[in-house]
């Protein structure tokens, strides 16, 4: 089941948890925020999309960031909760939706939706999870000899 995930863009960049995951080489916070998620979506179901709602207008910089199942929406006049608000008013079928936010009005909202919602705390300790994992998993690396067993095993198995 692939998910669809509206994510408040400067409430996730703004909250320290994603500030100390940066590296300081990122000038541009949202885009950072951008190389996250395609992580996320690369360990995740590669279906589920992403919708990133940003206050402001269009920036150049993020033309190009979102592509795929990620898209970059900017809110314009209105705010980033409003838009958010909106999109979750179109959807038909909320019970696929996330909503990514420590904004208390927009978790409620989307409950009242009948969406999901996710603190950003939650969003960002994925990778830590993913390092952990990496780090416990102990490399193996199987010889061709004990492939070569493995094989003749799994034949007498399945071909008997």
């Amino acid at each position: 089941m692939s998910l669809q995930f509206i994510i408040d863009g400067y409430n996730v960049t703004n909250h320290p948890s994603f500030t100390r995951q940066i590296p300081k080489r990122h000038l541009d916070s949202r885009l950072a925020l951008i190389q996250l998620i395609k992580q996320k979506k690369s360990a995740s179901s590669p279906h589920n999309k992403f919708w990133v709602v940003f206050d402001g207008y269009p920036d150049q910089a993020l033309d190009e960031a979102g592509k795929g199942n990620i898209m970059v929406i900017f809110s314009q006049a209105e705010s980033a909760d409003e838009r958010i608000k909106k999109l979750l008013g179109l959807i038909p079928n909320p019970k696929n939706v996330v909503v990514v936010s420590d904004d208390k009005e927009i978790v409620f909202f989307a409950k009242a939706c009948r969406a999901k919602s996710e603190s950003v705390e939650t969003f960002l300790s994925f990778q830590d999870k993913l390092a952990r994992i990496k780090n416990e998993l102990p490399e193996q690396e199987i010889t061709y000899s004990q492939m070569h067993k493995i094989n003749e095993e799994l034949k007498k198995l399945w071909l008997a």
